[in-house]
């Protein structure tokens, strides 16, 4: 057995490590699951809470607001004060809050809760990759794991609606929310037995004044894009967005003087760092706009009931663990880039047959779109966040790793806003010239600047115009959902090429070299 040979197999993981692994899956399967319950859970506790439309939304919105916010301080605090220590501070918080959304008596409790749970949230997916990062050095190893591990959020994202659906056919709306206790009981007793400890001995205190400059720049950021996504271009998600990207602009100057910053932004000087980062974000854009389209056309086009639309989703979800399960196989013998690449040349043909959707009858032409689409981008979530953490030294896992989940969230919410509101241009460019004879000016006004509102106003107008107006309004969001899906095809190619050129001198199981 040559030195290589030997260093490999000292490096690999073993029983214990796996079963590590296995108690962090936990905490990925219970995020998912808890977001995805709520939407059935909603109407429910909106009744029992009296919950107004406003309150609803921050209902839903806030957790993830604050775990977008919190994912840069805590994943520089885990490696400041021990990753495994955060991670089960974070799993003990995240339990609590979870009884306190449970048994909430008011809207503005439950909101609270929520928060708390954002919070909380953030510390267990940064602390999760980091511990991953430094339990399997193995780099084959280290790349399996990490399919696990985003396999277990899909199954999460699967599970959520079937668990849910049948909790809340026996149970109150707070036993969805219970769901976490019994998890975070068990990570809490089985974590701190297992699982390593590492922090760097080096870093400094935690500078409040960056935690709130950073959380100064994304939570106006995020919630700007997410009320663009709903109302459009107004002044206060426009101003928000100003406002996060003023105060963003100051944090990154401000860490780039600082000694010992909360983000190192030297990360960036690694070629592979910064280009994996830019696809994954490119990739959340796309892939969260487009599955903001889907879930509309499933709803509003098609007739489905949420819950409908959520298990049509399900194939989707059973497509990226599939890919999630083959890739690290493909990529042992395979330059990440090429299997990188690939996968975005089947997302590309997946989009393309998106393009071709009818509004009658689309729904396979829809799924297996969306499902090629969903398999295709699963390498670089996979082997994309492999080269994120393997790129960082073992001191900066935690800060990486948080840079990786700020990207997918700024994505999505870029996503669904920028995708969203090419739709709704569209979708009024195409509906004036669609209009049926005999619709009234008043209710022509409000099905123009919306399906929502279109569908609103459909049912009221007797007789065939009616009938001709839902039509035209659902051939005009189709004729978006084409075009927005066409703009994807175009970057996915041009992603391929980027993913090509900028990863190629990666060799399988080798780390992100500069």
């Amino acid at each position: 057995m040559n030195t290589n040979s030997l260093v490999m197999t000292e490096l690999k993981a073993g029983r214990r490590e796996w079963l590590g692994l296995a108690s962090l899956a936990m905490p990925t399967l219970l995020l998912s699951i808890d977001t995805s319950v709520l939407y059935l859970a909603l109407p429910h506790l909106s009744t029992d809470l009296g919950a107004s439309s406003t309150q609803q939304l921050w209902i839903m919105d806030i957790y993830g607001f604050m775990i977008a916010g919190f994912l840069i301080t805590m994943g520089t605090l885990g490696d400041r004060i021990g990753r495994r220590k955060l991670l089960l501070i974070g799993a003990a918080a995240f339990g609590a809050a979870s009884v306190m959304a449970a048994f909430s008596t008011t809207a503005g409790m439950l909101i609270a809760a929520r928060a708390l749970m954002g919070v909380a949230g953030a510390t267990l997916m940064p602390s999760t990759l980091a511990l991953i990062s430094n339990m399997f050095l193995n780099a084959r190893q280290r790349a399996t794991a990490i399919s696990i591990w985003m396999s277990c959020f899909m199954v999460g994202m699967i599970a959520g609606p079937l668990i849910g659906g049948a909790m809340l056919e026996k149970f109150w709306w707070g036993s969805v929310f219970l769901l976490g206790v019994p998890v975070m009981v068990i990570l809490l007793a089985i974590g701190s037995v297992i699982l390593p400890e590492y922090q760097n001995p080096q870093a400094g205190q935690l500078d409040l004044l960056d935690v709130a400059l950073s959380l100064a720049a994304i939570l106006p950021f995020i919630y700007g894009f997410t009320e663009v996504a709903r109302e459009g271009w107004l002044l206060v998600p426009l101003a928000a967005i100003l406002v996060g990207g003023i105060f963003g602009v100051v944090f990154v100057y401000r860490q780039l003087k600082l000694k010992d910053p909360l983000l190192d932004l030297h990360l960036f000087k690694n070629h592979a760092f910064s280009a994996t980062l830019i696809l994954m974000l490119l990739t959340a854009v796309l892939m969260g706009g487009i599955g903001f389209f889907i879930a509309q056309f499933l709803q509003m086009v098609l007739g489905l009931s949420p819950l409908q639309a959520g298990l049509w989703m399900v194939p989707q979800s059973i497509g990226m663990i599939i890919g999630a399960m083959l890739t690290p196989v493909m990529a042992h013998r395979t330059r990440p880039a090429y299997v990188i690449t690939g996968g975005f040349l089947l997302t590309t043909a997946g989009m393309i047959l998106l393009t071709q959707v009818p509004v009658s009858g689309g729904l396979p032409f829809l799924i297996t779109g969306f499902v090629f689409a969903a398999i295709g981008v699963t390498p670089i979530v996979v082997l994309g966040t492999d080269l994120v953490i393997g790129s960082a030294p073992p001191e900066k896992a935690g800060s990486a790793a948080s840079m990786s989940e700020t990207s997918n969230q700024l994505g999505i919410a870029l996503g669904v806003a920028a995708l969203g509101s090419i739709g709704i241009v569209i979708y009024r460019a195409q509906i004036v010239h669609h209009f049926p004879d005999g619709v009234p000016a008043a209710t022509t006004k409000v099905a123009q600047e919306s399906l929502v509102g279109a569908l609103s106003v459909a049912g009221k107008i007797p007789g065939p115009s009616g009938s001709s107006l839902l039509l035209a309004a659902r051939e005009a969001f189709t004729a978006g959902l084409h075009v927005a899906t066409l703009i994807a095809a175009l970057i996915f190619a041009l992603l391929a090429v980027f993913a090509f050129i900028s990863l190629r001198h990666i060799r399988p199981g080798s780390k992100a070299q500069q």
